[in-house]
């Protein structure tokens, strides 16, 4: 029988010289334990098997062995299912992207693309090629804001609202990992609303030699993008070794007019020595201008689909048309900026024990604005102050927000006897400014600055006071405290998990927007127990218990009361959640795979829904009363077998309201009812095949129907897409290190479909509204390590 060739070993970035490889062989032979070198099945020797900040994942202590890494060098094709599963060993439901499947996807894809095909994940997208901001992810019907979003510790959740943005995160050749970790977050993440999980990411580490990795991009919708990573290697003997990424992306919109423009800054600088020190600064920086994707309605939606004039923006400035020139696409142009640093450090300071460390900080600016007419904001009718525009004149109504946010989170592991014991403490800082000023707009529909840091270029009273519809200032401080211990018995076998975490969080804030209360705070000190349990039965049997408690406070808009999502004036209480798994997983020679049951209990589940504020689309919450969800999660993969690996995922789900949602008509019979934005089914297959040359994989993904409104009375119908990949990747080349070619086709077959809901509501008369999942794109990717 012929030898089959092994695959090329491809470096993530820059080349490893071949005194590195042989190194690493050579430290294997010696016996410096696997995954040491490069080319193990899983991931990279940096890359660990348990996020860093993950306690309820810690491996137990091994005899102390000096230990050589070898980093940025990974062997293609090796990881089951082409990088959608690996062997886990959490006492709770976890499924991490590893970069067989990354570096597959287009360039431009987002961490939710990564993950959209783990059980329980549903992305909602707006566009094909991940440069909108207009996207959202639920994890069995709970949705972004109910996750926690952390990169190597540092927490990147929105102060005021808990989303996160995926465009903002990391570019998608920086990633190591991504996982998603659907039933709770770990004991030291620094997260408050994680009741519907984490998405732990994690950078690639910097090479050990200088060199480099570049890609671009071309395809569909004018799409283009540039990126350009640069590897320092080791730093003369300083022991530090860092990268520094650049990248440049522009679309044009699918549906309707408008662009989108992304400029993007990630690195990392890393140092370790002696047994188990690591120290690395790693931040990201991100500027962009977006265009808007109106949600539809679903009368609008059946009636002209994704190109109907109902749907989309005005090509032109029209003040004649029926909207008032106020739908014209240039006034919705959403611009941002963020800054995001982190330091985390792991050090030993004795025989089996550890501190953890990460201090961060953190800067964002943005601005979410719409078409309105000073009559519609009701700040002014018939004559307006000299200088304000008149009450039929189109404005732009801006809606920015500023954030600052540093913290520390600190965690102490001691390892004693058959416990590890971990003591931590979380502390965060944050204020949030948010502000709506008005912008005037000339014959032409243009409006001036739109990143509104002018306020001379605003709408002004005569007083010379900027005209502001209505703000709020919030200060938010986290103390947190945790202890942990976890016990292992019969040669760990049995592990048991116990936890306990008090959070204290306080809040307080002005506000000077109409028909609220003009101060408003919360302070609260919840405590959070939890235990797991995991019995190894045999090397390749495996079953887990877990049951784990959250809390979240209401959004920063929604402190303030007045008339919500739900049409009363009401003052939404603090968000409660139990939840339990039990699990079983199986790891073979060639198969690997999990199943998951899993129940949660919601008193006062907070739902984030869309208002309409002057133009503005602004987040709001909806107490929707108590919930009980239940379902099952079920994924399998095989390692690669002949270069094919293939993947299978699916969830089913039970998700009902418990209670009676009040709304002005009185209380709703909304008990018994099925949740909003819980499908009931979703399945994914995808089928991978990598020789070390030629690679693609085909991806198929269902979301089942999906109610829209508490009542009932209004359901998204359910949707299939697929994508496809194929490539190939080459020997190495003068300089070039393996440069590959690759065709990524999104939503292949150009379904034209709604993605997810974007604003639930009480009934189908208050008009739930949609998001429009992106057409058919084809984007052409050239790539090379140097």
């Amino acid at each position: 029988m012929p030898r089959t060739p092994r695959p090329p070993v491809v470096p993530d970035a820059g080349i490893l010289s071949c005194r590195q490889m042989l190194t690493a062989a050579l430290g294997m032979a010696l016996g410096m334990g696997p995954g040491m070198a490069a080319g193990n099945d899983n991931v990279p020797a940096t890359s660990t098997a348990a996020p860093a900040t993950s306690h309820a994942t810690s491996q137990p202590a091994a005899p102390k062995v000096e230990r050589m890494t070898v980093t940025s060098q990974h062997v293609v094709g090796t990881q089951p299912g082409g990088g959608l599963i690996r062997e886990e060993d959490a006492a709770k439901s976890v499924s991490t992207i590893g970069t067989d499947f990354m570096r597959k996807q287009a360039p431009s894809a987002t961490a939710f693309d990564m993950v959209s095909l783990l059980p329980g994940a549903n992305v909602s997208s707006s566009d094909p090629l991940g440069f909108s901001p207009q996207t959202n992810i639920s994890v069995r019907g709970l949705g972004g804001d109910s996750l926690g979003y952390v990169l190597e510790g540092m927490p990147l959740n929105d102060i005021a609202y808990y989303n996160g943005y995926p465009g903002q995160f990391a570019d998608t050749e920086n990633y190591q990992s991504v996982s998603l970790e659907q039933g709770s977050a770990d004991l030291d993440s620094p997260v408050l609303n994680a009741a519907g999980g984490l998405m732990n990411l994690s950078f690639r580490d910097p090479s050990t030699r200088a060199g480099g990795y570049a890609d671009v991009s071309y395809g569909s919708y004018n799409t283009n993008r540039q990126f350009l990573r640069l590897e320092t290697g080791q730093i003369g003997h300083t022991g530090i070794r860092g990268f520094v990424s650049y990248s440049h992306g522009y679309t044009d919109n699918w549906r309707g007019p408008g662009h989108d423009e992304r400029q993007h800054i990630d690195f990392k600088f890393l140092r370790e020595w002696g047994a188990g020190n690591r120290v690395s600064v790693l931040g990201t920086w991100n500027t962009m201008v977006a265009s808007y994707y109106p949600p539809v309605d679903k009368t609008d939606w059946q009636a002209e689909g994704p190109h109907g004039a109902a749907n989309n923006l005005a090509a032109t400035y029209n003040p004649n048309d029926a909207a008032g020139g106020t739908d014209y696409w240039a006034l919705y142009r959403q611009p941002e900026r963020i800054f995001y640093v982190a330091a985390p450090a792991r050090l030993t300071l004795a025989d089996r024990l550890h501190l953890k460390l990460t201090p961060y900080a953190q800067w964002s600016y943005g601005n979410d604005p719409g078409g309105t007419t000073m009559g519609e904001t009701g700040m002014f009718s018939g004559a307006s102050p000299a200088g304000v525009p008149d009450a039929d004149a189109v404005v732009r109504a801006n809606w920015t927000q500023t954030s600052y946010r540093s913290g520390f989170n600190a965690a102490l592991d001691w390892q004693v006897a058959n416990h590890d014991l971990v003591f931590g403490y979380w502390y965060d800082y944050s204020d949030d400014s948010e502000h709506q000023p008005f912008t005037a707009v000339n014959g032409s529909g243009y409006a001036p600055d739109i990143w509104v840091d002018r306020i001379s270029r605003t709408v002004l009273l005569p007083d010379g006071q900027q005209l502001d519809a209505g703000s709020y200032h919030m200060i938010s401080q986290t103390n947190a405290l945790y202890v942990g211990d976890r016990m292992h018995f019969l040669n760990h076998r049995l592990m048991v998990d116990v936890g306990f975490k008090e959070v204290m969080l306080d809040r307080h804030g002005t506000t000077t927007s109409a028909g609220v209360q003009t101060a408003a705070g919360s302070n609260a000190a919840t405590p959070l127990p939890r235990i797991a349990i995991r019995y190894r039965i045999t090397p390749r049997h495996m079953i887990f218990f877990n049951t784990t408690t959250n809390f979240r406070t209401p959004d920063e808009s929604a402190l303030f009361g007045g008339v919500t999502a739900s049409g009363i004036t009401t003052q939404l209480k603090n968000e409660y959640s139990v939840s339990e798994e039990l699990g079983y997983r199986y790891s073979g020679n060639l198969i690997i795979g999990s199943l998951t049951l899993f129940n949660y209990d919601f008193t006062n589940r907070e739902i984030q829904t869309l208002l309409n504020v002057n133009g503005a689309q602004v987040d709001s919450t909806i107490n929707g009363g108590g919930q009980t969800s239940r379902g099952v999660d079920v994924e399998i993969g095989l390692k690669p077998w002949h270069h094919f690996a293939p993947y299978l995922s699916g969830e089913y789900l039970h998700a009902t309201i418990d209670s009676d949602i009040p709304s002005t008509s009185g209380m709703l019979a909304t008990r018994g009812k099925t949740a909003v934005e819980s499908p009931t089914l979703q399945a994914s297959a995808g089928l991978s095949y990598d020789d070390g040359h030629f690679f693609g994989i085909a991806s198929v993904h269902y979301t089942g129907r999906q109610y829209s409104t508490f009542m009932n009375d209004e359901r998204m119908p359910d949707h299939t897409t697929g994508n496809l990949a194929i490539g190939y990747r080459m020997d190495d080349h003068a300089f070039l290190s393996h440069p590959e070619f690759r065709m990524n086709f999104v939503n292949i077959t150009n379904q034209h479909y709604l993605s997810g809901v974007a604003t639930p509501t009480l009934t189908a008369a208050d008009g739930p509204q949609y998001y429009v999942g992106g057409g058919l794109a084809v984007l052409f990717t050239a790539a090379s390590g140097f």
